[in-house]
């Protein structure tokens, strides 16, 4: 999903979130409309370590173009490759952001629900294109990621 439905749908989920809830204060608002998309910063990071290249536009760019030639392919030859691995995406860093909102500061709790948010916007988008899901466990991934190459 492009960042920028990220952003516009986490803004609306923060805000009805805000509107029901309003105990999570401002604060609360900002922490999770924030989470929800800026998450994608180990997309961020993949690029820099992959190409050496620290312009976050180029990186972008990078993205776009390999999105589109995936979407190019055949349902079944997108559900042959798999793209990379983000260590934000996966149900380990919400068990982590989880005991961290419970032990060290409800502000964590507060991550964790705009990266839920934004894993659930992920698993939609990525049920459009293919028939499988990945990004679900890190270490699935990393486990997968490491046997297909």
């Amino acid at each position: 999903m492009l960042p920028k439905y990220h952003i516009l749908l986490g803004f609306i989920f923060s805000l009805i979130l805000f509107i029901i809830f309003p105990k999570i204060e401002v604060v609360g608002f900002l922490i999770i409309f924030l989470s929800s998309f800026l998450i994608d910063i180990d997309h961020y990071i993949y690029y820099v370590f992959k190409k050496r290249d620290l312009s976050l536009s180029r990186a972008y760019k990078w993205f776009r173009k390999r999105h589109k030639r995936l979407l190019s392919l055949s349902r079944k030859k997108r559900n042959e490759i798999y793209t990379e691995i983000h260590f934000f995406h996966g149900i380990e860093i919400l068990i982590i952001l989880f005991l961290l909102g419970l032990f060290v500061h409800k502000y964590f709790c507060y991550i964790l629900i705009g990266f839920a948010f934004h894993l659930f916007l992920d698993i939609i988008h990525q049920r459009k294109i293919h028939d499988r899901l990945d990004r679900i466990s890190l270490i699935y991934d990393f486990i997968k990621f490491r046997r297909d190459k």
